[in-house]
């Protein structure tokens, strides 16, 4: 494959030589010149680039900001660019001078946002919108396409999973909306809706796209964006859209690198060798048996697992244009180490985008294919835990051990292992080797046909595949201690997403009513098809662990929708979508659902009485109410149909001398439907000062109803205890608020602040068919510790994953007491009735804060997030007992809090381990510097550094604040990271 590379590479650079030493002939020339100055003071703007369109010929504005340059006789245009301001394409003509003033860059109403089949201008958007372009990502070694996103959006909030490279993220948009059914916002790649669904073997899906390709992001929230989607946008949609070619530019090669290391900020605080001998030696002075368990080592078992990592990230993009034939093509490649020992993450990524137009522009085509192959290790995180357990005074390796030379907690009669010790963390990583080859393409080819005869009308052909196919091995050492005979995995995954889009469109300004009209009708078929197997013995093959199983399934949805825009007088805007969905999840009778949407805005700015006030430029309020569906159920693709299930081995019956495998059949509701959100949406977007002051202010409320959930069944009925089934209603509702202001916009300086606020609250308004105020609600939120505990439950009344504990007492001097609870019925006992909803992992607030400074060549900019009210289970503290440190004939080191709490039972639903986890984190801060025309005018060089991660105020008391779903179990630490940048423009 990456000899394939080389050869595609070799050629590419090839080309693009030959065709730009040809493309710079030129008959005779003449000399412009002209002044550039700022319409918002009328001040004169020096260093603004002034080119000839089509070529590489240039110069700046003086301080005076005058310019002059020698053109070629037959150039036409010249491209007028400066940071913050507005690029222009400006004819010559026959004209000797050509002056410019040149407007403001900030909110750019009149840009074109990318919505669900097709585009709009910004400041014709009716529902909730917010685009973020290149200029707006976050900087440093990134991986994976939502961490440009992380902290720029009211209402999205992105959470990776941890530090792992490559590491998926959790996206909520105004929060979840569903309990058991998916609550992952839909993404389109350049038109191609993706299965949001894992594929096996690769951290994340989206880590398909090299973040380098990608031009902008565009979010849709509420439900008069969305509903076009209909199924499957109840959770929002983010739009990406990558860098293409354009039409009549010249060749530009760019070549992208970084190099960063990786290093651990922080560690779980155990207590050193020298300190766990004084703790055994003074709690079991008297038993030499304990005594005589200590080692001669003083290990860092966290030293150990963890290093300082290497990542490298490469990037070489070439664009322009042959004639009618825009084109963009780019090759990626990343190699990145984790922090945590045995990671490895190896990616090649390569782009092919072609935009020509044919028949005077009448018919354009759009063909986008992206292709990636990856490479995993993935280490075995129980070793994260296993680092802060194991007994710090025994060495990594032991020269006399059977167990791949690795220190293990042995039997003293023999070499046999204990079984209940606990395992050698370094050993854990060496003797597994996991390894994941992935290959996916995404792609489509899209025909966009203006009619000759009616040119107001257009037909859009969009037909896309999103393939993957994966494979891994799982090896685990027969040395190693925990695993007799070792062990040795194989799985493989097939994956094919095919659409068909079809939609014609009709734009007409009516000029006699002052009105125009922009309709759209279309239909869409989408085809989800899954393959795959997985097979497991012992490393002799002898014995089998897994038996072989295969599987596959498919699932379609069939849709078909319209949109209707319509403009009064430019101050009145109406928007109406509908939106019928069909998906084979469910039973013909319930197949479809119908799903519409209306808008209305009012730019209040264009009324005659605003329109003299210069102090604001842009004033629009939007209203918005619309219903979208759910059927992406997690639990398979054929929840309406009865099933069975292969039993055991240990449980099939015995007839006569035969013994049959049974079948257990699983429950399933033949009536199953659409999961159906509606939300309704008040939004205010304005702009003030020429708009050096821009923002927007939404109030949302979002009720799902007929929530996918699963509930016990009842005994007797022969099936299984839980069916998925359409039981509750959960409802969200927030505030968003966003501004971005530029105090400075001056010739060499340019700043720009942004903020961002939401507030969202989650309630879940009905969980049973029937009101029964007795009924508590859904258990969930698994923990470490003891066998099917749960801490979080979905409760009516409460937010949903709220915690379910006892409420501890204290002594007087703040320290907890063992076992002791609050009576809080008041009945002498204290039992479960006594537990109580405490909490959840939801923050109330989250925010996102960025600052970008341009001086002359230099940048510095910053980018944070702040979350307020999220709270977290420390279950690494939980599981942790004082008395563990003697435990089944074996030493074990625990936390240091451990040792303050001194709980010597479980107290696994105390609520003292429920923590306010409410941080500050700063993402990144970026100094960069940029060496402009260089090496004959023909390059520009930008050197950064950047730091991420790059510190977190906290008072939680885990390695982590930042943990999804509030459970903090050996999480992956997220690194602090240091990245030296380099981007060349040639």
């Amino acid at each position: 494959m990456k000899n394939h590379y080389s050869i595609i590479i070799k050629k590419t650079i090839f080309f693009f030589l030959i065709l730009f030493i040809t493309a710079n002939l030129f008959a005779q020339k003449r000399t412009i010149t002209g002044t550039v100055i700022s319409s918002d003071d009328n001040t004169t703007l020096p260093g603004v680039s002034v080119v000839v369109k089509g070529t590489t010929i240039g110069t700046i504005t003086d301080i005076d900001g005058k310019y002059s340059l020698e053109v070629p006789e037959n150039a036409t245009n010249l491209i007028f660019t400066y940071i913050g301001m507005v690029s222009e394409d400006i004819e010559i003509g026959a004209n000797k001078v050509v002056d410019l003033s040149m407007v403001l860059d900030i909110m750019g109403l009149d840009e074109i946002v990318v919505i669900g089949y097709g585009t709009t201008r910004k400041g014709d958007a009716t529902g909730s919108v917010t685009a973020i372009s290149v200029k707006d990502f976050n900087k440093g070694s990134i991986t994976s396409p939502q961490e440009l996103l992380m902290g720029k959006t009211a209402g999205v909030q992105i959470t990776t999973g941890g530090g792992a490279p490559g590491e998926k993220a959790t996206i909520r948009i105004r929060g979840g909306s569903s309990l058991k059914a998916s609550n992952d916002p839909l993404i389109v790649i350049d038109g191609v809706p993706i299965d949001n669904e894992d594929v096996n073997g690769m951290r994340n899906p989206l880590s398909t796209i090299h973040p380098n390709d990608i031009e902008t992001f565009t979010v849709l929230k509420d439900a008069s964006a969305t509903a076009i989607y209909g199924s499957r946008a109840s959770n929002g949609v983010i739009i990406i859209t990558t860098k293409k070619g354009r039409a009549g530019k010249p060749l530009k090669l760019n070549y992208t690198s970084n190099v960063s290391i990786y290093t651990i900020p922080n560690k779980i605080d155990v207590p050193s060798a020298d300190k766990f001998r004084t703790i055994i030696k003074n709690d079991f002075a008297n038993d030499s048996t304990v005594l005589a368990l200590l080692g001669d080592g003083s290990t860092n078992w966290q030293d150990e697992v963890f290093q300082t990592a290497i990542g490298h990230d490469h990037n070489l993009s070439a664009t322009g244009s042959i004639k009618n034939l825009p084109y963009r093509v780019s090759l990626g490649y990343t190699n990145q180490d984790g922090v945590l020992k045995t990671s490895e993450f190896d990616r090649t990524t390569l782009s092919i985008g072609l935009n020509p137009s044919f028949l005077d522009d009448h018919l354009k085509v759009n063909i986008n294919v992206k292709g990636m192959n990856m490479h995993n290790r993935f280490p075995d995180q129980g070793a994260i835990g296993s680092a802060i357990r194991f007994d710090p005074t025994k060495p990594v390796f032991d020269e006399g051990s059977i167990y791949g030379g690795y220190y293990a907690w042995t039997n003293p009669n023999d070499s046999s292992i204990i079984s209940m010790a606990g395992r050698n963390p370094v050993a854990q990583l060496e003797l597994r080797e996991d390894l994941s080859t992935v290959n996916r393409s995404i792609g489509n080819l899209q025909l966009d046909y203006k009619f000759h005869f009616l040119p107001e009308l257009k037909a859009n052909l969009n037909v896309g595949y999103d393939y993957s196919k994966s494979d891994g091995t799982i090896d685990v050492s027969e040395f190693a201690s925990w695993s007799a005979g070792g062990e040795k995995r194989i799985y493989d995954q097939n994956k094919k997403n095919e659409l068909l889009d079809f939609y014609f469109n009709y734009v007409k300004d009516l000029n006699s009513i002052d009105s125009k009209l922009d309709a759209m009708a279309g239909y869409s078929w989408q085809h989800f098809w899954r393959k795959g197997s997985n097979f497991g013995t012992k490393v002799d093959v002898t014995d089998t662990i897994t038996p072989f199983n295969d599987y596959a399934t498919e699932n379609y949805l069939v849709s078909f929708f319209t949109r209707i825009n319509y403009t009064f007088k430019e101050k009145y805007l109406f928007t109406f979508t509908l939106r019928d969905d069909g998906s084979s999840r469910f039973a013909p009778e319930n197949r479809w659902g119908l799903f519409p949407s209306v808008a209305l805005a009012w730019k209040i700015k264009n009324e005659s009485f605003l329109k003299n006030v210069d102090v604001i430029t842009d004033l629009k309020l939007r209203l918005g109410f619309g219903i979208t569906g759910q059927q992406n159920i997690t639990t398979g693709d054929y929840p309406y149909l009865a099933s069975y299930t292969y039993g055991e081995t240990s449980a099939r019956y015995q007839f006569g001398d035969e013994f049959v495998t049974t079948l257990r059949p699983e429950g399933y509701d033949i009536f199953i439907k659409w999961e159906e959100t509606k939300t309704y949406n008040i939004g205010l977007d304005y702009g003030l000062i020429n708009d050096r002051i821009f923002g927007a202010f939404d109030l949302y409320y979002r009720e799902t109803n007929d929530l996918i959930n699963e509930v016990p069944v009842a005994a007797g009925t022969n099936l299984t205890n839980i069916i998925t089934t359409n039981v509750g209603d959960l409802e969200n509702k927030g505030v968003e608020f966003s501004i971005v202001g530029r105090p400075i916009v001056r010739a060499d300086m340019f700043w720009e602040l942004g903020f961002n606020f939401t507030y969202n609250v989650n309630k879940i308004t009905k969980l049973t068919i029937v009101d029964n105020p007795d009924y508590l609600g859904i258990f969930d939120g698994g923990i470490s510790g003891g066998v099917g505990n749960t801490i979080q439950i979905h409760s009516v009344g409460y937010s949903a994953y709220s915690f379910f504990v006892y409420e501890q007492i204290y002594d007087e001097n703040g320290n907890p007491i063992e076992g002791l609870y609050v009576d809080r019925n008041n009945d002498g006992e204290i039992n479960s009735e006594d537990m109580y909803r405490f909490e959840n992992p939801a923050p109330d607030v989250f925010m996102g804060f960025s600052s970008r400074l341009e001086y002359k060549n230099f940048d510095f900019t910053f980018a944070g997030r702040v979350n307020i009210g999220n709270y977290m289970y420390n279950n690494i503290s939980s599981t942790a007992l004082y008395n563990d440190m003697y435990i089944f004939g074996t030493l074990n080191n625990i936390p240091s809090s451990a040792v303050e709490t001194k709980f010597h039972k479980d107290q696994f639903k105390s609520d003292y381990f429920i923590q306010n986890a409410s941080f500050l984190r700063m993402d990144n801060i970026t100094l960069g510097y940029n060496f402009e025309e260089i090496y004959q005018e023909k390059l520009n060089v930008r050197l950064s550094v950047t730091v991420q991660n790059a510190f977190v105020i906290t008072k939680y008391t885990g390695l982590d604040p930042e943990i999804f779903n509030g459970i903090d179990n050996n999480i992956y630490p997220r690194p602090r990271t240091f990245v030296l940048g380099l981007s060349i423009d040639f």
